[in-house]
């Protein structure tokens, strides 16, 4: 079984998008791993364990550092919920409740 890799709407991947050119390869090199080798071989620098169900992709390039948070579903799938630009070291709080609140919107209906 392979996995997919697809973002939650149009407005998830407006987010990539408005990433520099160099974050956005970065996004599809992860997503090309986890879609060949699958997701359960990808570890760190790619990805990282954030909290409950949210799971971050780390891109970084020379114009500065991206997050694309992702939660898994069943059938080999895992879905971005947010796109960010990253600009402290550590992860913005309110960066990650808005990955989370999606997640909820996405398995509550």
């Amino acid at each position: 079984m392979s996995w997919s890799v697809n973002f939650l709407n149009d407005r998830i991947k407006s987010q990539l998008d408005a990433q520099p050119a160099d974050i956005q390869a970065r996004f599809y090199r992860i997503v090309e791993l986890i879609e060949q080798a699958g997701l359960e071989q990808v570890h760190e620098p790619y990805v990282k364990h954030i909290e409950g169900p949210l799971w971050e992709m780390r891109m970084k390039g020379k114009d500065g550092i991206a997050r694309a948070f992702y939660v898994t579903k069943s059938s080999y799938r895992v879905i971005v919920v947010h796109v960010f630009s990253k600009k402290t070291q550590k992860t913005p709080r309110r960066e990650i409740n808005t990955a989370l609140k999606r997640y909820k919107e996405m398995t509550n209906g």
